[in-house]
């Protein structure tokens, strides 16, 4: 019997999650199979096991071997501002003083519908060379910036979402729009782009300092209208940020309660930052189920503050949590870079992030943040075969280490403390070879 040709298999070490680390532990949450095979049919994982009897059951099916490497789930980037990539390490400033200073000059130009493209094009490449095959992206006001970004992703049959920022008051005139334009926008890139092909709308109020009452009144609106769209913005990341909100939202107990009350919380909505939380604020998220978007390396640049890992994660699943670079703000858009920081924010608060957890909320956990975890962020039967390829001696330095580690944990923790882009060999979406490492090939 011939082999259907839309069938191929993949060989090496293959990851993946069986539960969640935080609630059983590292031990009893991950699959390891040192030499593994997954079986991947039109662009979904159908099997995924030992190689052996994988490969022995389909002869005819054609085998990449990455025997040296891990094959894993391709990384998922819950918050992540496409437009600001040329902001990478500008020097000097905190949250509000940087958005002026960079961020919204930077945005400007997405008036342009050319540059726009331009830039949707170089973010979703780098994406793919870091590895991240998902992503919750912010575009700006202008609604040419989202069709850029979702023209770009549809072409690459990637699973991205992204929203037009709403944003009526705090920032130049070229950035501002209102209560009523900012719906009607917003509404006719939803209703035009969610659910098409692979993507998702995420209604996109950028933050309470920069929205008036009508206007997150309106997104709420919005929100209850289309209820399989995402909601993301910004919460509590700096100080100053905290202290401006409670001035332009006197009636409110906290910030949180500034969402609250325009309906803009819930499941699917996502919350960049969340780093002083009162106490009532972290009982909210765990009674309503709101996700947060853990952001260290743009907190520690903009010196935000500390994220309580421990307390918001460890103590609660019923809060959904993934990880994400914040470009940016973030100073990499490397995955594995940013796993690299939240350990150290964790050192800071003393608490150990085992690289189970680190992992885990790089995938399983940002996807469960966007709601795609029945479709995504692991290596699993019945997902889409967004993967990627670890290769686990990227550079001479890791190649050396690596001759002293001592199990699958040592390799982990090696790579998210050492790895970066350059450790990125392969990415698959959708089953399909979008990216190859060049001195791979």
């Amino acid at each position: 019997m011939i082999e259907p040709t839309n069938r191929h298999i993949l060989r090496g070490q293959v990851l993946s999650f069986r539960d969640d680390p935080f609630l059983v532990g590292p031990d009893a949450a991950i699959q390891f199979e040192s030499d593994g095979a997954v079986l991947i049919e039109n662009g979904t994982i159908r099997r995924v096991g030992p190689a052996q009897p994988i490969i022995a059951e389909h002869p005819r099916v054609v085998v990449e071997s990455y025997t040296r490497d891990i094959i894993m789930a391709g990384f998922v980037d819950c918050h992540v501002h496409y437009p600001q990539y040329e902001v990478i390490a500008s020097y000097g400033e905190q949250l509000l003083e940087w958005l002026n200073r960079y961020t919204f000059p930077a945005e400007l130009k997405f008036d342009d519908s050319e540059y726009a493209r331009q830039a949707a094009e170089f973010f979703l490449d780098e994406c793919l060379r870091n590895g991240t095959t998902t992503a919750s992206v912010y575009a700006t006001v202008h609604p040419q910036s989202v069709d850029a970004f979702f023209t770009a992703a549809q072409a690459r049959g990637m699973c991205m979402a992204t929203g037009k920022v709403m944003m009526d008051r705090g920032a130049p005139d070229g950035l501002i729009d209102t209560p009523q334009s900012g719906f009607d926008q917003s509404k006719a890139l939803l209703e035009k782009w969610h659910g098409r092909d692979r993507l998702k709308y995420a209604v996109t109020p950028r933050f309470a300092v920069t929205s008036t009452h009508a206007q997150l009144e309106a997104a709420g609106a919005l929100w209850r209208a289309h209820p399989t769209a995402l909601m993301q913005t910004h919460l509590s990341e700096n100080a100053a940020e905290i202290a401006l909100v409670g001035e332009l939202f006197p009636e409110t107990t906290d910030y949180f309660g500034v969402y609250e009350q325009f309906g803009l919380v819930g499941k699917g909505s996502n919350f960049g930052h969340a780093i002083h939380l009162t106490d009532r604020e972290r009982q909210a998220f765990r009674t309503t189920g709101s996700g947060i978007s853990h952001c260290p390396t743009s907190n520690l640049f903009l010196g935000s503050g500390l994220f309580d890992m421990e307390d918001l994660r460890d103590s609660s699943a019923d809060i959904p949590i993934g990880l994400a670079t914040d470009i940016g703000g973030g100073s990499s858009l490397s995955m594995l870079r940013t796993m690299c920081a939240s350990y150290e924010v964790c050192r800071l608060n003393g608490y150990n992030l085992h690289p189970a957890k680190a992992f885990y909320l790089a995938t399983c956990g940002s996807a469960r943040t966007m709601l795609l975890d029945n479709r995504i962020g692991n290596v699993e039967a019945g997902k889409d075969a967004e993967l990627i390829v670890l290769d686990l001696r990227s550079t001479p330095a890791i190649a050396n280490r690596m001759q002293f580690v001592e199990d699958i944990w040592d390799v982990l923790f090696v790579q998210m403390m050492m790895a970066d882009d350059r450790a990125i060999r392969a990415a698959y979406i959708g089953g399909k070879k979008q990216y190859m490492r060049p001195s791979a090939q």
